[in-house]
């Protein structure tokens, strides 16, 4: 996801995604502890965009104050 979709998010879709996120990233994380999975990179790469979502969710609740 780019940062020009993330920006297009409303709030709501926003925190609804990094909870959607953050599980995906926990599955795989316990799927990679299991066996290793095939490409490793996506664990980062789910990690940078969950770390993304919440950079902006944070941007946003502190612009509204």
């Amino acid at each position: 996801m780019k940062n020009k979709d993330i920006l297009a998010l409303t709030d709501v879709e926003l925190s609804d995604k990094v909870k959607q996120e953050k599980e995906s990233l926990g599955k795989l994380k316990l799927n990679h502890n299991v066996s290793p999975i095939e490409n490793p990179i996506k664990i980062r790469d789910a990690r940078k965009l969950v770390a993304r979502l919440q950079t902006e969710l944070t941007k946003r609740k502190t612009a509204a104050k």
